[in-house]
């Protein structure tokens, strides 16, 4: 018997914690692209040195990803979208503008506490 795909929803359980999954879990084009990258730098990594350990923090941190993917798709698209007119402004020279609100503000504004 072989495991059935579990459905990804911002209301259902994370993503299991393994490569497959994961990846599944990223719905942002640039999200798997970065996956893919980032996995063959880690993979040569691991060859090199026999430590599977930085193996398992890429895990972790694409597991956060793949979590923060399933629960706010639009978010992560807006992210890159945003970067994307940061690095055209830097290209062009221009200042970056500042937002009017403070870290703790808009952490508060997501029910994070600090």
């Amino acid at each position: 018997m072989s495991a059935q795909p579990q459905e990804l929803t911002p209301e259902g359980p994370p993503p299991e914690k393994n490569l497959r999954a994961i990846r599944t879990a990223l719905v942002v084009p640039q999200d798997r692209d970065g996956f893919d990258a980032g996995l063959d730098v880690v993979l040569a990594e691991v060859r090199a040195s026999l430590d599977l350990g930085r193996l398992s923090e890429f895990i972790h941190t694409w597991w956060l990803v793949a979590c923060d993917s399933i629960k706010d798709p639009q978010g992560r698209r807006d992210l890159y979208e945003r970067a994307d007119r940061v690095q055209e402004l830097t290209d062009a020279g221009k200042p970056i503008p500042r937002g009017d609100k403070t870290w703790r503000q808009l952490l508060a504004e997501r029910g994070v506490e600090r």
